[in-house]
């Protein structure tokens, strides 16, 4: 056996070579009538098309050949690109799970997926993918938009196109038609594009690509094939419309009374090809009220906490605008900075009544401006403006109404120039600039980014350059630089970064950075094994080391060495093992929240266990826990989640995900200071505990109903309070009483959608909160479950909305006409 192994093995390798040439489809474009998609091939237009074949696996086992014959036909006309797969199986073998769109993965189903570089550059591209349920997803691909097990770029970006499937005794087949409404590609006689398909068949995990991707060379879009010859394209004007209306109530719990509110709005997205290459989305007095909750948490670190962007607009086909990582989208339209002053006025006196308080910022409009040359330049325009927001509070002894402007009108813009150059490389220029209304702090941030790799993709090079400025009453700059450099394809890949940070530097204002002021060089060498082995599928070793100094002042901050294992077992069941250790006096700058002062931490190391199960069986389990201790002071965390997800039937199925932390004699700042504003610190046990309930019922591949339920709970008793010296070691002082924290976070979120045409939808919403200031206060023992039980006697808030969205081609009403 092992003497067969050792053939088998250079014998893949060699395959790999001859897989490594690209294969080419020269395009093939139809005169008479284009294929009816209704997932039979029986029609004329697929007659004498070339058939394309031979694909080969990924994974498990790269370099095989696919395990089942799969023969695909694509042509294209004027108006679509028209795809025919024919995928060969036993139909009883065959998984068939009703997804919600763009939700295939680690579930009960097989599928089909075509990709195009329509620029061909090697970098970014588009993904249309269809189940075997007829369930779509489609992603926009770019350089750093890549993720893992089969998850290729930006799943945000919808677009809008046709596809249909048949079962068949010996397999199923698909149909599907991509309007180039819904691609971008340069202006240009003789196309030619990037062109990629993959299979993926669910009981045996595999993954087949017609052009060989060959997991140790990194990039995705760089292994594509060739579609040669698009010839004479001449799609029609690409312009789209999609006015929404919703209506809806609100209750929300104020003080010890509700405030009731009647929603309504209406508007709409207007989607404009400028020609082939460029595209304008605009919304107009959008409605973002159909999102899913944010994880709220009791916050103790001296860190902003990045909430998930849920909104439509800010998440599709933003992955130029993301490149150089300076937006984040929920600035725009975020919570009025002076929100929480209004709700701290009416707790503070009694006789101040809040009749209007806004928790988001009103949009008034956003556009986004895309596209790339025939030079491969990406060019992308962002602008948004948001209105200004008031408060009005009213004195309950004279009935005097009064308002505040809780944030003033503000202008959000991003500009993106991306040079695609050969290979992956690329240099990028970010320039974001937001400006507020009258005495408001106005920010911009400029950038470049540049990426270098060699001819064979094995070794690259990273550098950015970033400066900020702010203006206002306190005007201020910064900058930060880094630059990396590594082995980047091959079992063996390693590099080194270096980077610098300002204390000045920031970009908050459209961006997030948790904390500026730093001096780092950091290193990381990896294995990957990429062939399967007697007990593994793939593993992977890393190791990590970090050595961090402060910009201002230039002192020691700490260092950090970290390591970790993954291994993925021949059962498709995964362990990752981790293990850090900052060895020495940590010095902390930022947890004080006070300039120039430090708190000095001990000797710390953390230990992790994490994975899953097998994903394609019914029950599929998910775990993690770890271990973390700092002895001098006696410190010692914990952790523990477990999650479970059951699908009972092809349509329905439920997800549990628990969490747990406790933190024994944490040492943090408690949010108190001395009389001459000198930082007050505690030690402190915290303990955390998060449930969250999910599930979905899919009657069709286009209507399902969502829930999502969650729970958070914090504990937080302090048993020792300190002072702390200049050089960052504790003093004693005398205990503060009050301080504990019981905090409960409760959201329920449900949906039912109905996506009742081609980029239409119905959807009927329904929201219930706890309010901000509930607090459960029980006696005796405290535990999760008596809190989980008080939660629901408190006051909640509860929202119930209709939102109806219809699209409309410019095309088709011409037609109509």
């Amino acid at each position: 056996m092992k003497f067969k192994r050792y053939i088998c093995i250079p014998l893949l390798l060699f395959c790999g070579q001859l897989f490594s040439q690209e294969k080419t489809l020269h395009a093939f474009k139809i005169t008479t009538q284009a294929p009816k998609i209704d997932g039979n091939l029986d029609d004329a237009a697929w007659a004498n098309v070339p058939v394309l074949k031979d694909f080969v696996q990924n994974f498990p086992t790269y370099g095989l050949p696919v395990s089942r014959r799969t023969e695909v036909k694509i042509v294209y006309d004027n108006s679509a690109i028209y795809v025919g797969a024919y995928l060969y199986d036993d139909p009883k073998l065959i998984r068939k799970q009703i997804t919600p769109r763009d939700g295939e993965q680690q579930t009960d189903v097989d599928y089909f997926s075509i990709f195009f570089d329509t620029y061909h550059d090697h970098q970014n591209g588009f993904q249309f993918l269809v189940t075997t349920a007829n369930v779509q997803s489609d992603a926009r691909l770019g350089p750093n938009l890549a993720g893992d097990f089969n998850s290729f770029g930006d799943k945000s970006w919808d677009a809008v196109w046709e596809s249909k499937v048949s079962m068949k005794s010996d397999g199923w087949t698909v149909e599907m038609r991509i309007p180039y409404i819904s691609l971008r590609f340069a202006k240009k006689d003789v196309q030619d594009w990037g062109l990629q398909l993959l299979r993926f068949i669910r009981r045996n995990n595999e993954s087949s690509f017609w052009n060989p991707v060959n997991p140790q060379v990194t990039g995705f879009v760089n292994q594509f094939g060739n579609f040669k010859g698009l010839e004479n394209i001449e799609p029609p004007l690409r312009l789209s419309f999609s006015p929404y209306v919703s209506t809806g109530f609100r209750r929300s719990p104020v003080g010890t009374g509700f405030l009731n509110e009647w929603l309504r709005n209406g508007g709409m997205d207007v989607k404009y090809g400028v020609n082939e290459s460029f595209t304008l989305d605009a919304t107009l007095i959008p409605d973002f009220g159909q999102v899913v909750s944010d994880n709220v948490v009791n916050n103790l670190t001296p860190y902003e906490i990045k909430f998930q962007e849920n909104r439509p607009f800010f998440t599709e086909g933003t992955e130029l605008f993301n490149k150089s990582g300076l937006f984040y989208s929920r600035r725009v339209g975020a919570i009025p900075t002076g929100y929480a002053a209004i709700i701290d006025s009416a707790d503070a006196d009694p006789n101040i009544e809040i009749i209007k308080n806004p928790t988001s910022t009103q949009l008034y409009n956003a556009i986004k401006f895309s596209g790339r040359t025939q030079k491969k330049l990406g060019i992308g325009l962002f602008n948004a403006v948001t209105a200004p927001m008031h408060a009005i509070i009213r004195d309950k002894t004279t009935g005097k109404q009064t308002t505040i402007e809780t944030e003033p009108l503000a202008n959000y813009n991003i500009l993106v120039l991306d040079q695609a150059f050969q290979g992956r490389s690329y240099l990028t220029f970010t320039n974001t600039d937001v400006m507020r209304s009258g005495n408001g702090r106005d920010a911009n941030v400029t950038a470049l980014d540049l990426a270098l790799y060699d001819n064979k993709n094995k070794y690259g090079v990273n550098g950015t350059v970033r400066y900020s400025k702010i203006w206002g009453m306190n005007p201020y700059d910064g900058f930060n630089t880094t630059l990396r450099a590594g082995k980047v394809s091959g079992n063996w890949q390693y590099n080194v970064t270096g980077n610098v940070e300002s204390d000045k530097y920031d970009p908050n204002d459209l961006g997030i950075l948790s904390a500026p002021n730093e001096v780092s060089c950091s290193g990381n060498i990896t294995y990957r094994q990429f062939m399967p082995t007697n007990n593994f599928i793939t593993y992977s070793y890393s190791l990590n080391a970090k050595v961090q100094n402060m910009y201002k002042p230039n002192a020691y901050n700490k260092v950090d060495i970290n390591g970790s294992a993954f291994w993925v077992f021949n059962n498709f069941w995964d362990v990752t093992l981790f293990a850090d250790i900052t060895p020495g006096w940590d010095h902390d700058y930022f947890e004080l929240r006070t300039d120039g002062r430090y708190l000095s931490y001990p000797t710390n190391y953390v230990f992790t266990i994490s994975g899953s199960t097998d994903s394609r069986k019914k029950c599929f389990v998910r775990y993690g826990a770890g271990y973390a201790r700092s002895p001098k002071f006696d410190n010692t965390y914990t952790s523990l989640s477990l999650g479970m997800r059951y699908r009972f039937s092809n349509q329905f199925s439920l997800d549990l995900q628990t969490d747990s932390h406790y933190e024994g004699n944490q040492l943090g700042y408690a949010f108190v200071r001395e009389t001459n504003n000198d930082p007050i610190v505690g030690f402190r046990d915290n303990r955390d505990f998060t449930a969250v309930l999910s599930g979905i019922y899919n009657f069709t591949s286009r209507l399902n109903i969502t829930l999502r339920a969650r729970h958070y709970w914090n504990k937080v008793i302090y048993s020792s309070f300190h002072d702390v010296n200049a050089s960052g070691y504790l003093l004693p002082r005398a205990f503060i009483s009050g301080k504990n924290e019981n905090v409960n976070v409760f959201n329920l979120d449900a949906f039912l959608t109905w996506d009742f045409r081609l980029g239409s939808s119905l959807v009927l919403g329904y929201k219930n909160w706890l309010g901000d200031n509930e607090i459960v206060n029980l006696s005796g023992k405290n535990t999760y479950f008596r809190n989980l039980d008080d939660v629901f006697d408190l006051h909640h808030g509860n929202e119930l909305t209709v939102r109806f969205i219809y699209f409309l081609d410019y095309n088709q009403l011409r037609k109509k006409r």
